[in-house]
C-alpha cells in the first residue's frame, strides 16, 4: 500500500512541496484526537454523573488514574515511532482510539469508565498528538513553527466543534450512542489519508526537510540528521525547565477544558449549552492566531516565546474568574484561544529545537508523558473544590501563580543545550 503513497508523491512533487500534504494529515490527526481531549468530555460530565450516580470527583479520579497509566506508556510509544515510523503507529493508534470510544459508550460503572478514559487519553490525547507532531517535524526545519502552527488548526476546529457536536448528539441520541458515532467518525476521517497519503519522512522519497533536493549543494554540506538521544537530553537543564513549564500548561489548561461548562453554568448562571458554545469563539481565536504563532516561533528566540505563552496561560485562568457577563466571557474565550494556539504550536516545536531531530520520537514521547501526567491531575483541585463546596474561583486564581513562575524560569534560564550547538557546528 505504501507504493500508492510514493506514486502520489511522484505525481505531485513538481507542483508543490509534499510536506504540506503531511501538514494536512497532521492537522486531521490533531482534530481527531478530540475524541480523547478534555474539551470533548466537558458536555458529558454532568450527564454521566447523573446517569451513573457518580460524583464529579469520582469521574475526575477515573480520568486521573487512567491518564496517569496512559502517560507512563508514552515514552514506549515514542520509541516505537522512532523505530517503525509515525505512519504505521498512527494507523494502529486510530484503530484503537475508535475502540476506546465504543468502550466509553458502554461504560456502566467506575471501573469501565476508567478503562475507557485510559484508551481515549493514551491513544487520543497522547499517541495521536505525538505521532501527528512527529511526522510534521520530520518534514520541516526552517518552516517548522509555521507548519506546526497550521497543524494546531485541527485542535482549534476540534475545540469549536467537538463540544458543540457532543452536546447535540447527547440531546438527540443519548450520551452512549454519541460515543459510538464519535468512534466511527474517527476511523472514517483518519484511516484513508494515513493509509494512502502519509509518508514518514522526506528522506524516504529522496528529498530533505522543507523540500530541498538531495543533489542540492546545501544538502550535500549538511546531510547528517543531528540530535541528542533521550539519555543525553535528560542530562540537560533545558529539558527540566521545559518539563516544569509545560506541566503547568497541560495541567491547568486541561482543568479549564474539563470544567469550563461547570464553572460558567454553576458559578455564573450561564446555560450549559451557552457555556459549551463558548468553545466556538475560542476556536475562531485559535484559527486566527495559530499561523501568527508559527511565524513568531520561526522568527524570535524560543525561550522568550515560551515565557510569553505561559503568561497567556496565566491570563486565561484569571479571566475565567471574571466571566460574570457576556463581555467578560467573550474576553476569556478569546484569550483562551490565543493560549491554545501558542501551546499547540510549541509542543511539537520545542523538542527538535532544543534536542535535535534524530531521536525526537523518544524525547517527545517522554515530554508527552510529562504533559499527560499534568493533564491527569490538573482537574483534581477544581473537582475537589466543586464537590466540597470550596471557593473554586479562589482555587483557580491561586493556580495561576504556577505558569507565572514558569514564565520567569523560561525568560531568564532557558537556553539551547550546548551539546546540540556543538553538533551543528
Amino acid at each position: 500500500m505504501f507504493f500508492v503513497n510514493k506514486k502520489i508523491f511522484e505525481a505531485t512533487k513538481d507542483k508543490f512541496f509534499y510536506g504540506w500534504v503531511i501538514v494536512g494529515i497532521g492537522s486531521l490527526g490533531i482534530f481527531t484526537s478530540g475524541a480523547g481531549q478534555s474539551h470533548t468530555f466537558s458536555p458529558f460530565i454532568p450527564v454521566i454523573s447523573q446517569d451513573l450516580k457518580i460524583s464529579s470527583t469520582s469521574i475526575t479520579t477515573a480520568y486521573m488514574i487512567a491518564t496517569l497509566f496512559a502517560a507512563f506508556l508514552l515514552p514506549k510509544m515514542g520509541r516505537l515511532v522512532d523505530k517503525h515510523g509515525p505512519r504505521k503507529i498512527l494507523i494502529y493508534t486510530v484503530l484503537l482510539l475508535g475502540v476506546g470510544c465504543m468502550i466509553f459508550g458502554a461504560a456502566s460503572n467506575f471501573l469501565m469508565l476508567a478503562i475507557a478514559f485510559g484508551f481515549l487519553r493514551f491513544f487520543g490525547q497522547g499517541s495521536l498528538m505525538l505521532g501527528s507532531a512527529n511526522i510534521i517535524t520530520q518534514w520541516f526545519d526552517k518552516k517548522r513553527g509555521f507548519a506546526l502552527g497550521l497543524m494546531g488548526l485541527g485542535f482549534a476546529i476540534s475545540m469549536g466543534l467537538h463540544p458543540f457536536i457532543s452536546d447535540f448528539l447527547i440531546t438527540n441520541y443519548g450520551w452512549r450512542m454519541a460515543w459510538v458515532i464519535i468512534g466511527l467518525s474517527t476511523w472514517l476521517i483518519m484511516l484513508p489519508p494515513l493509509i494512502f497519503l502519509a509518508i514518514d519522512k522526506p528522506e524516504d522519497v529522496s528529498i530533505k526537510p522543507d523540500g530541498i533536493l538531495e543533489n542540492n549543494k546545501e544538502t550535500k554540506n549538511n546531510k547528517k540528521i543531528f540530535g541528542l538521544n533521550l539519555e543525553e537530553a535528560l542530562k540537560e537543564k533545558s529539558f527540566y525547565i521545559l518539563a516544569f513549564s509545560f506541566f503547568s500548561i497541560s495541567s491547568l489548561v486541561t482543568a479549564l477544558h474539563f470544567f469550563q461548562v461547570t464553572i460558567l453554568s454553576q458559578y455564573f448562571g450561564m446555560a450549559s449549552s451557552t457555556a459549551a458554545a463558548l468553545f466556538i469563539p475560542t476556536m475562531v481565536s485559535m484559527i486566527i492566531f495559530i499561523p501568527i504563532a508559527g511565524k513568531i516561533l520561526d522568527r524570535f528566540e524560543t525561550h522568550n516565546i515560551i515565557g510569553f505563552a505561559l503568561l497567556i496561560t496565566t491570563a486565561s485562568l484569571l479571566s475565567i474568574t471574571f466571566a460574570s457577563n457576556t463581555t467578560f466571557s467573550m474576553i476569556y474565550a478569546i484569550i483562551f484561544g490565543i493560549n491554545n494556539g501558542f501551546n499547540l504550536s510549541l509542543f511539537g516545536y520545542i523538542w527538535p529545537r532544543y534536542f535535535g531531530r534524530l531521536h525526537v520520537g523518544s524525547i517527545q514521547g517522554t515530554g508527552q508523558m510529562i504533559l499527560v501526567v499534568g493533564a491527569s491531575i490538573g482537574a483534581m483541585p477544581f473537582a475537589i473544590s466543586i464537590d466540597l463546596g470550596y471557593d473554586l474561583i479562589t482555587t483557580i486564581r491561586i493556580s495561576a501563580l504556577y505558569p507565572f513562575f514558569s514564565a520567569f524560569l523560561c525568560f531568564f534560564f532557558l537556553r539551547e543545550c550546548q551539546k546540540l550547538t556543538d553538533m551543528k557546528k
